[in-house]
């Protein structure tokens, strides 16, 4: 499996409230529920996504929220209530892929901003694509960008854990992924530095040159 780049592979030892919740409104498979471990491996290209999600149902009691192909990209998650169970579904890809873990590509921040006190009509623009919580006026709204796609799902957890904030949106899947998230400026600003400070703990390989799009 020389030819397959694993953009993604991270960790949720405990799906947030706000996180599972987003899951269950986007996602067409298992869904999970507060508290599941979860996994996120994003692959590239993206149609042996259908073959890792084999392998790790066949290894494990896991079950699948999110499956995404694209050409470029696919994107898998698992979870289960017994962190075991995803663990081991990971590494049996892994073992599949003949890959380690350290060969994942190491996330990248490409973008984060802090808007504070949020327009009237800049809370209305956002709220007509968000697919989570209502952006209010007057609220402080973090958005945060990464490449790899797949490590926003992490980047999310993180700040759900660390702030009383809400989930707005989120693209957990193609060349870039993409948060937003809303609340007091203190809690935002607490939520951002618990996000970025989490993400610098995972470790990875550069991304290849020219893989974005």
């Amino acid at each position: 499996m020389a030819d397959v780049t694993l953009r993604t592979y991270i960790f949720l030892d405990s799906l947030q409230p706000q996180l599972a919740s987003f899951i269950g409104t986007t996602a067409r498979g298992f869904l999970p529920v507060a508290g599941d471990a979860s996994m996120f491996i994003e692959t590239a290209p993206g149609l042996i996504i259908n073959r890792i999600m084999d392998v790790a149902l066949k290894a494990t009691q896991a079950t699948p929220a999110i499956m995404v192909v694209e050409r470029a990209f696919g994107l898998l998650e698992i979870h289960h209530r017994d962190k075991g169970q995803v663990l081991d579904g990971g590494e049996a890809v892994l073992r599949y892929l003949n890959l380690e873990e350290g060969e994942r590509i190491k996330p990248r921040v490409v973008s984060d901003q802090v808007i504070r006190a949020v327009e009237p009509y800049h809370a209305q623009v956002i709220n007509k694509m968000r697919y989570g919580d209502m952006l209010i006026a007057g609220e402080s709204l973090l958005i945060v960008e990464t490449e790899p796609a797949g490590y926003i799902s992490f980047v999310a957890n993180e700040a759900l854990k660390a702030a009383h904030v809400k989930l707005i949106d989120a693209t957990l899947f193609g060349a870039y992924g993409r948060l937003y998230l809303s609340g007091p400026e203190a809690q935002i600003d607490a939520a951002r530095d618990a996000a970025l400070k989490g993400l610098a703990t995972v470790k990875g390989q550069d991304a290849p040159k020219g893989e974005g799009r």
